[in-house]
């Protein structure tokens, strides 16, 4: 039986007893799980390691601790985004990496879907109105609902497409604009959504949803003139990184546009510096990045890496293994 470890600061939420125990029957662990913050403990046990379960507080994996895991194979993160541990080393070394950014695409995906089922009955403005006049105003004006309304979408990764998905389930008569240069028009056509300019989808989407991974290219992608554009009490939600946005110009629009709602639950930096008018504009609804796992829905995480181990060892194709190309286009 080959030999593993969990090596993670986050491991009691991903890997609970359940999961623990299904790994222990097909790999060989230790009598307990470990931190990165104890190396003189568990750096002993990498020489005959093969295969290591993490997530979030994974050690880097540089030259000196693959020095000390010779054997090491594999490393399965029970997280998303694996570039805070990745190093040259590790891929020149082979070793193979599987994340559950797929695990965390999910939580993600109902809460933009929930964010936008509310925005369509205009329910942040509605309500605000409502209170401010106790009870006398019901709404200021009419909103898109969830009937022939639209619905933008920037970004189709896994994410995007599966809040486009349960739109498809849950408001199938919502047309759905899609802005991603990798997608086809036959995946398009596909997915029935259209695809669209990011002008265009600004400009006549309700709703405006972001998807998009933080990377140099994608750095300050939504403009304050396209945030401008948007359409009479739309809504701007963000759930992907805070960077993709020019925040200083957001804030400008939205402060010209009180009618504009801004849904955020990323922002940049996080947490906002102080005094930032992200904290005092009333058309900002501002959540501390909670969009994705959180609590019990962490350890499904875990049970994607089990899953992973077991394909693994049955010599059957990885599902959510990454490549040192496929890391550099991921949040």
């Amino acid at each position: 039986m080959s030999n593993a470890i969990i090596l993670a600061d986050a491991w009691r939420v991903i890997y609970d007893d359940a999961t623990i125990d299904a790994i222990s029957r097909l790999v060989s662990l230790p009598d307990r799980p470990y931190t990165s913050k104890e190396p003189e403990n568990y750096l002993p046990l990498l020489a005959d390691v093969e295969y290591i379960f993490s997530g979030w507080g994974m050690a880097k994996a540089d030259e000196a601790f693959l020095s000390a895991a010779p054997k090491l194979k594999a490393i399965f993160y029970g997280a998303g985004s694996v570039k805070g541990y990745v190093t040259d080393a590790m891929w020149a070394r082979g070793v193979r990496v599987c994340s559950a950014w797929g695990a965390n695409a999910i939580p993600v995906a109902e809460y933009t879907l929930g964010h936008i089922l509310l925005a369509l009955k205009g329910n942040l403005a509605a309500g605000a109105a409502y209170k401010s006049s106790q009870g006398k105003t019901r709404y200021t004006f009419t909103p898109a609902g969830g009937y022939r309304s639209i619905v933008g979408i920037v970004s189709a990764g896994m994410i995007g497409r599966r809040v486009i998905a349960h739109l498809h389930s849950v408001l199938p008569q919502v047309d759905v604009l899609v802005y991603d240069p990798f997608l086809t028009p036959q995946q398009a056509a596909d997915f029935g959504i259209t695809l669209t300019d990011l002008p265009n989808l600004f400009a006549n989407a309700d709703i405006v949803s972001l998807h998009t991974p933080d990377l140099p290219e994608t750095k300050g992608m939504i403009t304050g003139e396209m945030i401008a554009s948007m359409k009479p009490h739309a809504t701007l939600i963000n759930s992907a990184r805070g960077a993709v946005i020019e925040e200083e110009c957001m804030l400008d629009v939205l402060e010209q546009r009180p009618d504009l709602q801004a849904v955020l639950d990323v922002t940049h930096p996080e947490p906002p510096r102080d005094n930032s008018r992200l904290f005092t504009l009333p058309n900002v609804f501002l959540t501390p990045h909670i969009a994705g796992s959180i609590g019990p829905e962490c350890a499904r995480h875990g049970v994607y890496m089990l899953e992973e181990l077991r394909r693994l060892l049955a010599g059957e194709p990885l599902q959510w293994e990454l490549n040192s190309q496929r890391v550099k286009t991921m949040a």
